[in-house]
């Protein structure tokens, strides 16, 4: 990929049903200039048995086809080794890895055997869960292997409470690896994240405004009639304002850290401050936990714990802070208090 272009637009349909429905939408996506690649789903193990779990090595070979009349580049999902050999032998150039499959190393593992030494670009999905070593872990694993040519791809997490998506986007993660990576190109898929189709453009908006590299869209000639995933695909035209509402998003800045940078210092130093607290609460919880050990208290009071944790989102929410995130922090203090206390026991 070539870091310098962007949007770095992958789309398509979630899965491959028949010739005529991936002639039709290749033709479509063929007008949209900044389409670059175009994903087709070839093999799709469901989650429960007894659905449409893809057309294999049938639809490779029409993807070859129409590849050589159209002019474009396709990709697919790889889980096994003999996935990723039907590829090389149909000429497909691109694959992607799952997030099931990146979340499982021995996995990984065995499809770097099968790419190693192969021109082949690997597209990584993080995993299922928020580990972005798990992510990380699948990038050095390929890299290893010789690929050169690596991306990522941002398809959210699935979570017991998913705030309304069908995967959370937790951005915290992606965040963390392109702080760890930032040669790594990151691609967003709004529509794994979202899971219908109203939230792919905010979705897309803000992996704008996070500076991601491009998007990983679900595309289908006629959604409601998907074999898979049809909530959440959008159709070519509808995908050509995904677009749009990328450009519009955000122009790339000229100025403006002369009155960034004095906020900047304001926040570095309330950071500090909230980490001086923290020490100070943590050494608290040890003296608590000697109290606790010379009285014979347990350490985990439930009852002062919900008591603490209501006034504080009652605090929360005067102060006009988000309670969901302020729950999830406190929970997270609250947590390292615990640990504290039971190994100064």
């Amino acid at each position: 990929m070539d870091k310098t272009m962007k949007p770095y637009i992958v789309a398509g349909p979630c899965s491959v049903e028949s010739r005529e429905q991936l002639r039709e939408v290749t033709e479509a996506l063929a007008k949209i200039p900044q389409v670059q690649m175009i994903r087709a789903g070839v093999w799709k193990p469901r989650t429960r048995p007894g659905g449409f779990e893809g057309l294999g090595a049938q639809a490779l070979a029409w993807m070859r086809e129409l590849a050589a009349e159209y002019g474009v580049r396709y990709c697919c999902e790889v889980a096994t080794p003999e996935h990723v050999e039907a590829c090389l032998q149909h000429g497909i150039g691109t694959v992607w890895i799952g997030a099931r499959t990146t979340a499982n190393p021995f996995m990984v593992e065995e499809l770097c055997t099968a790419l190693q030494g192969s021109p082949m670009t690997v597209m990584v999905k993080n995993p299922v869960c928020p580990d972005a070593r798990l992510w990380l872990g699948a990038v050095e694993r390929l890299q290893q292997a010789g690929i050169q040519e690596v991306m990522a791809i941002h398809r959210g997490f699935s979570m017991y409470d998913n705030h309304g998506y069908r995967n959370d986007p937790l951005w915290e993660v992606p965040m963390e690896f392109r702080r760890e990576r930032p040669d790594i190109p990151i691609l967003c898929d709004p529509s794994h994240i979202g899971g219908r189709r109203e939230l792919v453009v905010p979705l897309a908006t803000a992996a704008r405004q996070l500076d991601y590299s491009g998007l990983m869209v679900e595309v289908h000639p006629y959604p409601a009639a998907a074999w898979t995933d049809g909530e959440q695909q959008v159709t070519p035209r509808e995908l050509a304002a995904v677009v749009e509402a990328w450009l519009a998003a955000r122009q790339e800045g000229t100025g403006g850290d002369e009155r960034l940078e004095p906020l900047r210092r304001r926040i570095d130093e309330i950071d500090h401050e909230l980490v001086a607290l923290l020490s100070q609460r943590m050494a608290v919880s040890r003296h608590i936990a000697t109290v606790k050990r010379e009285e014979h208290i347990p350490v985990y009071q439930s009852g002062r714990w919900s008591d603490v944790l209501e006034d504080r989102l009652r605090q929360a929410a005067a102060l006009g802070l988000d309670t969901s995130f302020t729950k999830e922090m406190l929970e997270k203090i609250h947590g390292e208090s615990v640990r504290v206390q039971i190994e100064s026991q």
